[in-house]
């Protein structure tokens, strides 16, 4: 049986092979983006409970009521945005699915979507299975800043979508209040809908501001806003995230939402339900990783990497063009092979493959494990 392939180019994702060689190897995975510590033990008596109580049979297809309700509150006090628990939140089978259903929603065959290079490897391929037409506008280095005067001349009367990440995953670069406002003056009068991917949004360092798209009515009101449990909960294997968007966007979301998963693990999300009223694990999370990120950062000052600037996320970029001309995709390949310490190459979040000699790392892991895996990098 001969089966023709809709993306015959694309293959297993990045992170995918990098976790499987470092498991080969025995290696420290900083690749893909999973803690190596445990969530909160209150979390998981939560869920347990609640299995317990019975509550394991299919949940809403928006999600349950009192999680919907209580991520209204939650947004409404940290952004000020009021979307209405009934109509206009999702909870979804992690930030992916709700991306998937969040482009597949508005894009039509033909349709241009803006999307900012380096991009979270999830984008385009969705896009493309959409048969919209992926239209690349790059971050400038080495702030990973949008230039928004590559963005006007990126805009045609094609495009449909613009998708943001912020904080940005690989490269730690925030959008600022400037950039807020070049966007709101930008999508003016125009039908341009937007994807914010804030998965990140309570890991942001130095002082710095979270500028949701919920908070800015010119925005809020064409934008689904993506977010996720898994990151800020440390609960990634878990898969919950959300979407909030105004009704009419979550109308389309949840069209296609209904028929890809459906309805995301009860107990789970009765849990998380009652895991808001923690408001300081959230609040607190910024200072948690930053110490991390300063730690990782004093461990390997002493090597050859040279790091870049690292505003939010958990992830940490490294210049290794002091230490090898290979590039980056066989940089870490070896590296993994022969100091046992994986990272991302960030040449696979480029359409042309543009390498940088620039590498992800990833420092949600125990103090001990950034540790043993900053003497490796040090003895490069």
């Amino acid at each position: 049986m001969k089966i023709k392939s809709k993306q015959p180019n694309l293959g297993v994702t990045i992170f995918a092979i990098m976790t499987r060689l470092a498991n080969e190897q025995n290696a420290i995975n900083l690749s893909q983006g999973f803690p190596d510590f445990s969530c909160h033990p209150e979390l998981i008596k939560l869920v347990n409970q609640h299995m317990k109580a019975g509550h394991n049979q299919y949940a809403m297809m928006q999600g349950i009521m009192p999680l919907r309700e209580k991520l209204a509150e939650k947004i409404k006090t940290v952004y000020g945005a009021a979307y209405n628990p009934d109509t206009e939140i999702t909870v979804t089978a992690g930030a992916t699915e709700a991306l998937f259903a969040a482009i597949t929603a508005v894009v039509h065959p033909g349709d241009e979507v803006i999307v900012f290079e380096p991009w979270y490897d999830a984008y385009v391929p969705v896009i493309e299975y959409n048969l919209g037409i992926p239209v690349y506008v790059k971050m400038k280095q080495p702030d990973y800043n949008i230039d928004w005067a590559d963005v006007k001349k990126a805009i045609s009367p094609k495009t449909r979508l613009m998708i943001f990440n912020s904080p940005h995953n690989p490269s730690g670069a925030i959008l600022t209040k400037r950039d807020i406002g070049e966007l709101i003056k930008i999508v003016k009068n125009t039908d341009i809908i937007l994807i914010n991917d804030e998965v990140y949004e309570h890991i942001i360092f130095d002082g710095e501001h979270h500028h949701s798209f919920s908070k800015y009515p010119e925005l809020y009101e064409r934008t689904m806003v993506i977010s996720s449990f898994g990151k800020t909960y440390h609960t990634t294997g878990w898969k919950v995230g959300y979407c909030t968007a105004p009704k009419e966007l979550s109308v389309e979301f949840q069209k296609v939402h209904q028929f890809l998963t459906y309805a995301v693990n009860t107990p789970i999300q009765m849990a998380y339900a009652d895991f808001l009223d923690r408001k300081d694990l959230y609040l607190e999370l910024s200072d948690f990783y930053q110490k991390k990120r300063d730690l990782f950062s004093r461990l390997i000052k002493e090597s050859r990497f040279k790091l870049l600037p690292c505003h939010g996320t958990y992830f940490q970029l490294a210049d290794y063009s002091a230490i090898s001309d290979e590039s980056d995709f066989d940089f870490v390949q070896r590296m993994t092979r022969e100091v046992k310490v994986a990272a991302i190459p960030t040449s696979v979040f480029y359409h042309e493959k543009d390498d940088h000699k620039i590498i992800r790392f990833c420092f949600a892991k125990q103090d001990e494990t950034l540790q043993k895996a900053a003497e490796r990098l040090c003895r490069i």
